[in-house]
This record gives C-alpha cells, structure tokens and sequence, in this order.
C-alpha cells in the first residue's frame, strides 16, 4: 500500500506507469476479471507507449504488488491483487466524485502547525507532498490549512508518516477578524495555475475523441486524475468569480457517460470478455 499510495504522483503523468493506472481503475477493476497482456499492449499502443515498455511497466507493476500473473497455456492474464483493489476503489471514489467546489462549508478551517526541522528533509518533503495531495495549503511556513475538516485523519496519518506527529497540531478554527481572506487563499494555493489547467481540459475535451471512445475516455479519465490533487475544492465563496472548476467537472461527468459504453465494449472485445 505504501508503494501504491506513492504512486498517485505517477497518475496525472503521461508515461506508461500512470497510464496503467488509469487503464486499471477505469477498465480492470469494474470488470472484475483478469485481463491478458495482449489487451493492456493494445491500449497503451494507442496512447504511443512501446510494447516493450509496456511489458516493463506490468512486470513493475506485479512487483510493486498491483498485479498477479495466470498463465493460460502460453498467455498470461493479469488480475489485481486485493491490496490494489481497495487502493483503485478508494482513488475511484475521489475522483468521479470531485466537482471542482466544496459545496457546503459552516465556515470552520482544519488547521495543522507542523514545523519540520532543516535537518529532517525527508520528513520536510513527505509532510508538503501528503498535504497538498490532501488538498491542504499553506499561508506560512510550518501552517497548512484546509476547509474540509473530514481530512484529519488524513493529516494525523502524514504527520505519523513523517515522524513529526508529537511535535505538530491539529485544531478546527474559525476566521474572527483580520485580513481579507481572499488574500490567505491566494497564499496558500496557486489558483491561477489550477484554473490554466482546467482551461486545457476544457479545451481537449470539448468536442468528440479523435481516437475512438476507447482511448478517448482513457485520455479523459487520465487527464481528470490530477485534479484532486491539484485542487484544494474550496467552497464558492473562496473562489475567483470565473472559476472554470464546476464546468469542467460537469463536462468530465457528460463526457464520461457518453463514451464509456463504447469503450467497455471494446475493451471487453481485446480482453476476449465480449458476450
């Protein structure tokens, strides 16, 4: 699990690792069956990885504890071990559930103070990497604040996992007085570059997939990963007026729906599956 969850940084990446793990969660794990080697070479062929290297890249996979191998005379058949299984599952949740906004916020702030000493590097760069993949931001150093308070367990987890648990805290606060808040926000999390991003996907995802619905949903999904990790999904109050974050995700959900019987038909068609 500590090998899979590193993996998240992998998901929005191009490469054959992060892709795998979208063909995984997004094609595998609903259709709960092994698939053979020959239907991962074909779709990650099509989004230009090598066969060669996808081969590699299910080989790291099987020994990072993803994948087990069945061997059906000459072929092999991959099947997801349970460990990866709820690691997708869980991934599944937040992702198609993420809609850009938190939609309801009683105005309370989850607020961790975690000093990590220069010496601690490791500790320094798994404590900033964790949070912010939790959707925490800081406005100062050793402050990291979030707006959903359901991610303390989450924090007491990063805060175990960089040794630094004795030496934090963790309070639920509410804003009295002081600056704007808009101000904090802008601090603490780049609201710029996330509202670029989704530009992009608004713009890549606008019209039909050029490639067939197979790889098109694969691209779209892929694209999608990063989002929760990137967006902090404040409520709107906190946002820029012109927040492209809710229209994107209303356009992943349409599109998503529109493609996939496609694609799960010619998935089931690669793997041998189709009835």
């Amino acid at each position: 699990m500590d090998r899979m969850t590193v993996s998240r940084r992998h998901a929005a990446g191009a490469g054959a690792r992060g892709l795998l793990l979208t063909v995984l969660g997004e094609f595998v794990l609903p259709a709960g069956q092994p698939a053979p080697t020959s239907a991962f070479i074909d779709v990650l062929g099509r989004l230009g990885i090598e066969e060669k290297t996808s081969r590699q890249t299910l080989m790291r996979a099987a020994a990072d504890g993803w994948l087990s191998s069945e061997r059906h005379g000459r072929y092999s058949r991959w099947r997801l071990s349970p460990v990866a299984e709820q690691f997708l599952i869980q991934g599944a949740e937040r992702i198609y559930g993420f809609t850009g906004s938190q939609r309801e916020w009683d105005h309370r702030w989850l607020l961790v103070l975690a000093r990590v000493p220069e010496t601690n590097r490791a500790g320094r760069h798994l404590l900033r990497t964790r949070l912010r993949w939790a959707g925490f931001g800081s406005p100062a150093p050793g402050v990291w604040i979030s707006t959903h308070h359901d991610r303390a367990k989450e924090a007491e987890r990063v805060l175990d996992e960089a040794g630094m648990r004795d030496d934090a805290q963790i309070f639920l606060a509410e804003h009295v007085a002081g600056g704007e808040l808009a101000t904090m926000v802008h601090q603490a999390w780049d609201l710029g570059e996330i509202e670029t991003a989704y530009q992009g996907f608004l713009a890549d995802f606008e019209g039909a997939p050029r490639t067939g619905a197979l790889v098109g949903l694969t691209q779209l999904v892929h694209a999608w990963r990063r989002f929760p990790l990137i967006d902090p999904a404040l409520p709107p109050e906190l946002l820029p007026a012109q927040w492209s974050g809710v229209r994107a995700a209303g356009l992943f959900t349409e599109r998503r729906l529109e493609w996939k019987p496609t694609a799960n038909a010619e998935w089931q068609r690669i793997t041998g599956s189709a009835r």
